[in-house]
């Protein structure tokens, strides 16, 4: 019998618990205006955002408010950034490099093949990918060798101008610009999935990968597509948005950055209000 009570009463808190989920959506919270700054892509690194400012050739850290703090000056249009614990690495679409900058150093990434305007770096433990826009390819380290695979066309596991790229644990998520999708694939180049295709975006720019959300920036519709792991539409953001080109994640916030107004929105997480329907 005592079995028997502790079984219901699990099973009752079990309920209670599920029935408390909320559906949440992600609503605009605030927009910052970035002075002078013209954002392409944005990273993190020791709790502080750092931009891209591809315009003025820089990157930028910024504070709380949008004001920059720090400089890293005579770039070459770097493009969509990212960065580990202690370095950030930086695609310079016009001279044909990933820089690393670290410890106040910038070093080149060594790469034993030519890249030609790389637009996008992603870095995840020892592993290192690069979207290598005008050979519509993408370069894949797995922390020994580097792989290559891609080339230009419209079929899957094929590019038009890739311009962003993001490892996970098993896979690679490519932002293919102008076939207006993503193309994800495993960790040795082989197709896996392609999502956004019906959605009618035009230049799909910039990715970010949550744990259970895919994020899309569609520059010229001034629209964040949200999708899930299945490719499954879930939400369209539009507030403040206008010209996004990239988008983080940091303690429950989303950051997107607008080119075109060189603005910061951010977004949060809140309850789903059905009351209107």
């Amino acid at each position: 019998m005592k079995d028997l009570y502790i079984l219901v009463t699990v099973v009752v808190l079990f309920s209670s618990c599920k029935q408390e989920e909320v559906p949440k959506e992600w609503k605009l919270a605030t927009v910052i205006q970035l002075e002078g700054i013209n954002p392409i892509g944005i990273t993190e690194l020791d709790g502080k955002l750092w931009l891209s400012d591809g315009d003025h050739n820089r990157l930028v850290q910024i504070d709380e408010n949008g004001v920059i703090e720090k400089t890293i000056d005579s770039l070459d249009r770097p493009m969509h950034i990212d960065a580990d614990k202690v370095s950030i690495f930086i695609p310079q679409y016009g001279k044909d490099n990933v820089a690393v900058f670290k410890n106040g150093t910038l070093e080149d990434l060594f790469l034993n093949d030519s890249l030609d305007a790389p637009a996008g770096v992603a870095v995840y433990k020892s592993e290192r990918a690069i979207a290598d826009f005008y050979n519509n390819r993408i370069l894949f380290n797995n922390g020994k060798d580097w792989i290559s695979f891609g080339e230009e066309g419209k079929k899957q596991g094929e590019f038009y101008y890739p311009t962003d790229v993001q490892i996970t644990d098993s896979l690679i998520w490519v932002a293919d610009a102008y076939n207006n999708r993503i193309q994800v694939f495993d960790k040795q180049g082989n197709f896996v999935q392609m999502m956004g295709q019906n959605q009618k975006m035009n230049a799909a720019t910039g990715i970010y990968v949550s744990d259970n959300e895919v994020f899309i920036t569609d520059f010229e519709n001034d629209r964040v597509l949200i999708f899930d792991k299945d490719g499954n539409l879930r939400q369209t953001l539009r507030d403040e948005i206008e010209k996004p080109t990239d988008m983080i994640i940091i303690q429950e916030t989303l950051y997107i950055i607008n080119y075109r107004n060189g603005k910061l929105s951010s977004y949060i997480l809140n309850p789903i209000d059905n009351s209107m329907s």
